[in-house]
């Protein structure tokens, strides 16, 4: 099974789940995603959620299919870690909110943990 060509696409369709499902909300409720960057202060919030769903397909695409999973990889990885200062601000809180916050920035961590595996099996997959 480690050597399927089928399991490690399935791997990858999984990894980028969050992202690509992210990017697709947004693109196809754009209102909302603009509402989501105005409610992080993120302005003009047409533009960020433009970018957003950019990076969230775009990346998710470019790993899924192997094709430069190093640029997916990182762009997401980048995303992720600017997500942390802005949508989880953890420090900021006190109690069970800062809890919840940092156990999110933990998951993100992981993610990025991921990515970095994942580019560097698309490099090894794409030189056979």
């Amino acid at each position: 099974m480690l050597e399927s060509r089928a399991l490690l696409l399935f791997g990858r369709i999984l990894l980028t789940f969050m992202f690509w499902t992210s990017g697709l909300v947004k693109l196809f409720d754009f209102q909302g995603g603009m509402a989501e960057m105005s409610h992080f202060g993120l302005e003009p919030a047409w533009l960020f959620n433009v970018l957003t769903i950019i990076v969230q397909l775009g990346g998710s695409l470019l790993i899924i299919f192997n094709r430069a999973a190093w640029l997916g990889a990182g762009a997401l990885a980048v995303f992720t870690v600017l997500t942390i200062p802005v949508a989880h601000p953890f420090w900021k809180f006190e109690g069970e909110t800062a809890f919840h916050e940092m156990m999110v920035v933990l998951e993100h961590i992981t993610v990025i943990g991921g990515l970095i595996v994942v580019a560097i099996l698309g490099q090894r997959v794409a030189r056979r």
